[in-house]
């Protein structure tokens, strides 16, 4: 059975539909919820591949947040170290991105919403993403990117029409990606129940702001979830 480790950073940011497809494909999903001060496990041979989730906090947030400075220690392990499959999403995608030599900047126009990616030349022939449309609708919630990968281990793999980095892999078993495909249905309402994250919405869309996201899902959900299943199902099966 696959061991995956999961490392959570707020209650309501968890897999999404990657759950479904751990739960078919029967492996083992171990969450160290780090907002609760749980621990990482010293072992992580036992484990086949790393995900690392999104949440409200910044790299840069050590002081507020201690655990992450653990964390950083852990991915940089976990990748460089034993290069085992990785998967960073959004604050993940940000944490892989410091630790292989990156900066994490303000984006000068932060992306809420839904919003194209387009894959370039080097994701044509990428292993896990080779298969994937040229562009594609995900949902975007952050206001910080990843900015100067000079590594020459480094490829990025995407990019939106404001951020020149959206998709990046470090050598073929790591992988950050600025963006979420792996929400469902009730991803944006579980989301809007932190006030933090509501007046966010409010701010960004004015009134009935659930709703008006809820609605432009309805017609991206399909081609997401499809996407989503490919993409894990290619990173767990790699060798780690």
């Amino acid at each position: 059975m696959r061991k995956i480790l999961v490392l959570q950073h707020i209650e309501i940011e968890d897999l999404g539909i990657i759950e479904n497809f751990f739960k078919k494909s029967k492996s083992d999903v171990h969450y160290v919820k780090l907002h609760k001060n749980e621990k990482i496990p010293i072992n992580l041979d036992q484990f086949k591949m790393m995900i690392s989730l999104g949440g409200p906090m910044d790299t840069w947030m050590e002081d507020d947040y201690p655990w992450l400075i653990e964390e950083k220690k852990i991915i940089k392990k976990f990748v460089i170290e034993l290069e085992k499959p990785f998967l960073g999403i959004c604050l993940g995608c940000q944490l892989l991105g410091e630790i292989v030599g990156g900066t994490v900047i303000r984006s000068k126009n932060p992306e809420i919403g839904f919003y194209k990616i387009k894959l370039n030349k080097e994701a044509m022939v990428d292993d896990v993403f080779c298969n994937f449309p040229e562009n594609f609708f995900v949902f975007q919630w952050h206001s910080y990117e990843v900015a100067n990968l000079s590594n020459p281990n480094i490829k990025i793999l995407g990019n939106s029409k404001s951020k020149a980095i959206q998709l990046f892999k470090y050598k073929n078993h790591a992988y950050g990606m600025q963006f979420h495909i792996e929400i469902d249905k009730n991803t944006i309402r579980k989301w809007s129940s932190n006030l933090d994250y509501l007046k966010t919405l409010k701010k960004r869309f004015g009134s009935n702001p659930i709703e008006k996201l809820e609605l432009q899902q309805r017609y991206k959900l399909i081609e997401m979830r499809k996407l989503c299943e490919e993409l894990i199902k290619k990173i767990s099966t790699q060798d780690g």
